[in-house]
């Protein structure tokens, strides 16, 4: 039997997620995972060596080497050939502060990703429910899956609704939403726009996407309930720089090419 990959330790996620060349970018992006990003910060920017590195991610040495040499062919990929870079998803859990080399101060942005935030209590779900997650600002699908704020949750039983709750993210970005979804037993995600990683990253959690919709949060769950949501199975949203009046998910976004799609 194959031994289960050991989760990763990653001190914060990175400050900018994305980066594009001037230009046209040749070819598809490349996906540098938070694991990966991490390696990075530590050896390149902080000069640790291999070691320190495993020590702090609490990892072994090789598997350090291993990510380290994955991460810098892809940033000379990226170099070389022009290619647009993505920071998300990987196998990693965010650090809590409390064995940070150097203490919690100096790893500013530690969050945890399990259990949900401190201010938020998700409610139990039922035996027979199906939790259903929607991205939300102001009763509606919020376009960016990212950058949410806010997820409503909708329990759902013999097709109908019988209870919802509006959670915090806490500031938790691309790569933990999964992980905060799982962790409040979420079975589902209707969402508007969202990148290639952070799909992934769903469907390793077993969670079913529901992507491409935009309107009303609660006449989506209601719409799902009843088996007639309409909703786009090949969304995706690989521009996470979106100006103001643009939004993730909309039909329109791909005519223009910036970046997102919402094929028919």
């Amino acid at each position: 039997m194959a031994r289960p990959t050991r989760c990763r330790r990653i001190c914060t996620e990175p400050a900018y997620d994305r980066f594009i060349p001037c230009g046209i970018a040749g070819g598809e992006g490349v996906l540098l995972t938070l694991d990966e990003y991490e390696v990075i910060r530590l050896i390149d920017f902080e000069g640790r060596t291999h070691e320190e590195a495993a020590h702090q991610m609490q990892i072994s040495r090789t598997t350090v080497t291993e990510i380290y040499q994955s991460a810098r062919y892809k940033l000379a990929d990226c170099l070389v050939n022009g290619r647009p870079l993505e920071i998300t998803g990987g196998n990693y859990r965010l650090c809590d502060g409390g064995f940070c080399e150097g203490g919690a101060g100096r790893c500013g942005g530690c969050r945890r990703t399990a259990p949900l935030p401190a201010d938020t209590t998700v409610k139990r779900k039922g035996e027979n429910d199906m939790r259903v997650a929607v991205t939300y600002e102001n009763g509606n699908i919020f376009q960016h899956f990212g950058h949410t704020a806010q997820f409503k949750l909708y329990d759902i039983e013999d097709g109908k609704i019988v209870s919802s709750q509006v959670i915090g993210t806490n500031g938790s970005g691309h790569g933990a939403l999964a992980g905060l979804l799982a962790q409040g037993g979420v079975d589902a995600l209707i969402c508007g726009g969202i990148g290639a990683g952070a799909q992934n990253a769903l469907a390793e959690a077993g969670i079913q996407l529901f992507g491409g919709v935009q309107g009303s949060a609660d006449e989506a769950a209601q719409a799902l309930a009843e088996g007639r949501l309409t909703y786009n199975p090949d969304v995706h949203c690989n521009h996470h720089d979106h100006g103001e009046g643009h939004s993730c998910g909309e039909h329109h976004c791909g005519e223009n090419k910036h970046g997102c799609h919402g094929n028919n």
